[in-house]
């Protein structure tokens, strides 16, 4: 798309990443400022990839990649929001310009395409490559790839009923939201995990279908996590109420392993020296910063992109980011990334005159919102934020919430990537209120 398009009358708002934080401020910015800006959307694939479901249809047996994408084309046509299907190969901050290079065919030549106002939204790369063994021996449900061969393997006969060890590799966290105060007394905290709600939902799902198929109790499993206790960003209660749910059942627990170093077909070891017998390895991994991002002067020092608590990076105004490339997203969460768009597009149209600035200046104050399936039509609810120094923590199991969670993508789909807040706030009430 040629950059004559840009007008001094239409300022160019680029978005990088069409997932669930990018896709969200494109269309909260052409929400907020209507036809006052051009907006163009970059991604290296026209789908929205839903990864939050891909779990209840591994262990239901429908293949992943059936129900789990959301086409961004037809999405993007209705708000009036231009789409590039390419990869982004530099970021200049200074010259204010994208390189990338459209994937339709191998061999395409690179372009480039100037901003007034750029959205950093690329998400993170998942480092499976960097635990050994894991192409041969390990398994997760974190793509449509993965979900599907675990699918496989577990319903077509791979999987012979021995021991599961589920659970996160070590992230490593970089230095860019330190400081940041998100309530009174609070802060972003420092993780050793992404976001360990996955491997609670995949252990409880897990049970449940190894009862359902005779191939065992949850005493075959344990879980695992890198840090001190597993889930900590939910809060010590719902930590202590999850462990005790899970002991009552029989699951076995490690805490503490720092990191997984290696797995083999019957093994898997980790970095406090420590190893477990496992057949079924089922894993999350490091989260890290894409290439592009690394060298750049507004990223930290393990490339995540560093922004205020408005999602603006401190030295380059016009560059926000929203999601999990963003310093300050911790844990890497949608709901989170949710909240950091719809503050990245109030910025924004402040900027253009769009909005008063006393009500676009709303600061991020990160709240957990999990939703885990754990089969048998029931799932937990967590609300939380005490972690960043709130005082919420709210914990529900139940079948209401296992509803909400197949119903959102729904929602989703027909709201053409939108929920109206009345409908998130319908939700909470139902969830929290309604036990059943």
């Amino acid at each position: 798309m040629p950059d004559s398009m840009n007008t001094p009358h239409q300022p160019h708002v680029l978005v990088l990443g069409g997932n669930f934080a990018g896709l969200a401020s494109a269309q909260e910015v052409r929400r907020l400022c209507g036809d006052g800006v051009r907006i163009t959307l970059i991604d290296r694939r026209d789908y929205l990839l839903f990864v939050p479901n891909i779990s209840a249809d591994v262990f239901e047996n429908r293949n992943p990649a059936d129900h789990q994408i959301v086409q961004l084309r037809p999405i993007l046509e209705k708000g009036r929001i231009d789409f590039i299907e390419a990869e982004i190969t530099t970021i200049d901050v200074d010259g204010k310009t994208v390189g990338f290079v459209p994937n339709d065919r191998p061999g395409e030549e690179g372009n480039t395409l100037s901003y007034d106002y750029l959205v950093i939204a690329l998400g993170s790369r998942l480092s499976f490559d960097r635990i050994e063994g894991f192409a041969e021996h390990g398994h997760t449900v974190s793509d449509l790839y993965h979900g599907e061969r675990l699918r496989k393997h577990l319903h077509d006969g791979g999987y012979k009923g021995g021991t599961v060890a589920i659970g996160s590799a070590r992230f490593h966290q970089g230095n860019g939201a330190a400081g940041l105060q998100p309530y009174p007394g609070g802060s972003i905290p420092n993780a050793l995990a992404a976001c360990e709600g996955p491997p609670l939902e995949i252990a409880m799902s897990m049970a449940t279908w190894m009862g359902e198929h005779k191939r065992g109790g949850p005493d075959r499993i344990t879980l695992f996590t890198p840090g001190e206790t597993i889930a900590e960003d939910a809060g010590m209660n719902i930590v202590t109420k999850f462990l005790s749910l899970a002991g009552g059942m029989g699951m076995h627990y490690k805490n503490n392993v720092q990191d997984v170093v290696k797995l083999t077909a019957t093994t898997i070891e980790f970095a406090n020296g420590e190893s477990i017998e496992a057949e079924l390895k089922i894993l999350l991994p490091d989260w890290v910063a894409h290439d592009c991002l690394r060298s750049l002067p507004i990223a930290d020092d393990q490339g995540f992109i560093v922004t205020d608590l408005l999602m603006r990076n401190p030295t380059y105004r016009t560059v926000f980011a929203a999601g999990d490339c963003a310093a300050v997203t911790v844990p890497k969460l949608g709901a989170i990334g949710h909240q950091e768009a719809e503050i990245v597009a109030m910025q924004i149209a402040a900027d253009l005159g769009h909005m008063t600035r006393d009500a676009a200046d709303k600061p991020l104050q990160p709240v957990v919102m999990c939703i885990g399936d754990m089969g048998a039509g029931k799932a937990f609810y967590i609300r939380s934020n005490v972690w960043f120094g709130g005082e919420d923590e709210v914990l529900e199991i139940g079948r209401v919430p296992y509803q909400l969670k197949m119903r959102y993508r729904d929602m989703f789909i027909a709201g053409s990537g939108r929920i109206p807040p009345i409908g998130m706030l319908v939700a909470q009430f139902a969830v929290e209120h309604i036990k059943v």
